[in-house]
């Protein structure tokens, strides 16, 4: 084969294309994101179309292209784990043998009671929820006791949410960076994550100021030997979820 003088590398997190063998382990039995967006209504890709994205699998109201121009095909990641960071990770080059871990009831007692003492505070919530869920449950309570707002979901994230005008955005980063150093060794959850939000009870809203503090890579990874190698390379990144699914891959452009 034969080399490529430039790659277009583009992911398109949570437009899975089917569940993978182990997805029920995860709780994730069943998924198929783009499959259920193209059974619920019609969409309009034809560039990935004429790529072969609907050869991959049968995609109601999408027809599959007579002679696709890319290559194409289901990926499935070999590291155990469902988060945004073992699936990155794995498209860098690195492989893990154990899943980060999750908490499905909530982080354990000595490790938040450590937390508070570092941050100076006491914490509500320690569970796992949905973020715009756990501000309109907590969110007020928060607001009257400038307690910070604790949470998990189902991937390896230990999340801090709070209002921009009772705690600070760069106290609240402060806080997740004490997190961060925090959970390591059996507790190295893939990402901590500042969730600040605004607004009145019944009306709280999540702002743009989200920041992620993840886990580092293991080196080398591909960032190392594209560097090393002096290739340039320009990238560009929006917010982003994962889910336990097979990611079209293979195309080409």
């Amino acid at each position: 084969m034969g080399e490529f003088e430039r790659i277009i590398w583009i992911v398109l997190d949570s437009v899975g294309i089917g569940e993978l063998p182990d997805a029920a382990d995860y709780g994730d039995a069943g998924r198929n994101t783009l499959g259920h967006i193209t059974e619920s209504r019609p969409v309009d890709i034809p560039n990935l179309v004429r790529l072969g994205l609907a050869n991959i699998a049968t995609l109601r109201y999408v027809p599959s292209a007579s002679s696709p121009l890319g290559a194409y095909g289901k990926g499935a990641t070999r590291s155990p784990g469902k988060d945004t960071t073992t699936g990155h990770w794995e498209m860098a080059g690195v492989w893990l043998e154990q899943a980060f871990p999750v908490y499905k009831n909530g982080f354990p007692k000595d490790l938040i009671e450590e937390f508070e003492k570092l941050i100076g505070r006491k914490t509500i919530g320690n569970k796992p929820a949905s973020g715009t869920e756990i501000i309109k449950e907590l969110g007020e309570e928060h607001v009257r006791t400038g307690k910070p707002i604790v949470y998990t979901s189902g991937d390896s994230v230990f999340q801090i949410a709070a209002h921009e005008d009772v705690i600070p955005v760069a106290e609240l980063y402060r806080m997740c960076e004490i997190a961060r150093k925090l959970l390591d060794g059996p507790h190295r959850v893939g990402r901590v994550i500042a969730r600040p939000f605004t607004g009145t009870p019944g009306n709280f809203v999540r702002t743009s100021r989200r920041h992620d503090y993840a886990v580092d890579p293991p080196k080398p990874m591909l960032m190392d030997v594209l560097a090393e190698r002096k290739v340039r390379v320009f990238a560009a990144a929006s917010r982003n979820t994962s889910r336990r699914k097979t990611t079209p891959t293979g195309w080409k452009n």
